[in-house]
């Protein structure tokens, strides 16, 4: 009988289990895949902007090449300084930074005048977006347990892909339909339509991530977050 009862309550615990984690997961994963989709088209949408944004400020290929690829300089060398940081002040706040710093430097990309500003800004981008994606994942580690995470981070994976079928239809929308609307170029509302967002999702995350109401008892897998 005691094997039994211990069969039944373990049952009902796992039961338990999977709504909370069902619940954790309707909580953040749409909203952490709708960030993560935003920071890749801010990423990548100077390539859609590339024919018209040289030939408006004169871009060589190689100019406009070299500022493309600057932004992984930044990314890489301060990815593990960012992630230092997001642990000693907590991810939620200092991933809501890096949306929010990102976001602000893509929507500033409109006021590129020439080559300087726009090796400066596209290095700033990669500085800003540095440690998000390694951010995101010790955050969601420390919601989720380890038999659960490689189904997480396989539904955050998927905001790439989603993110170029949407990006690139909107983004030669934006370049059509808004060129000179209020006096400004289509490549340029390509990057304040397509940077804004992210600051209001980096406000939003700020207050969002703070997960469900959990029940009594609940132990979150790691600490911190």
């Amino acid at each position: 009988m005691s094997s039994d009862t211990t069969a039944i309550a373990s049952a009902g615990a796992s039961d338990e289990d999977g709504r909370l984690f069902a619940r954790i997961s309707w909580k953040f994963i749409p909203f952490i895949m709708l960030c993560y989709l935003f920071a890749y088209i801010d990423r990548v949408n100077v390539s859609f902007a590339k024919i018209s944004m040289a030939k408006d400020l004169q871009f060589s290929d190689s100019v406009y090449g070299f500022g493309a690829s600057i932004f992984f300089i930044g990314y890489f060398f301060l990815e593990v300084p960012s992630n230092l940081i997001l642990d000693r002040v907590g991810a939620r706040l200092w991933l809501a930074r890096i949306m929010i710093s990102w976001g602000a430097i893509s929507c500033a990309t409109l006021f590129v005048q020439g080559e300087v500003s726009f090796y400066i800004l596209r290095f700033l981008l990669g500085v800003a977006e540095a440690g998000f994606f390694p951010g995101i994942i010790y955050f969601l580690t420390t919601w989720y347990p380890s038999r659960l995470r490689g189904r997480i981070m396989a539904a955050l994976i998927c905001a790439i892909p989603i993110s170029g079928l949407i990006g690139g239809p909107v983004s030669g929308w934006l370049l059509d339909a808004l060129h000179q609307v209020g006096g400004l170029k289509g490549w340029q509302w390509l990057f304040l339509v397509e940077g804004f967002p992210s600051i209001l999702l980096g406000i939003a995350f700020s207050s969002c991530a703070t997960g469900p109401r959990m029940p009594n008892g609940f132990r979150r897998p790691t600490g911190g977050g």
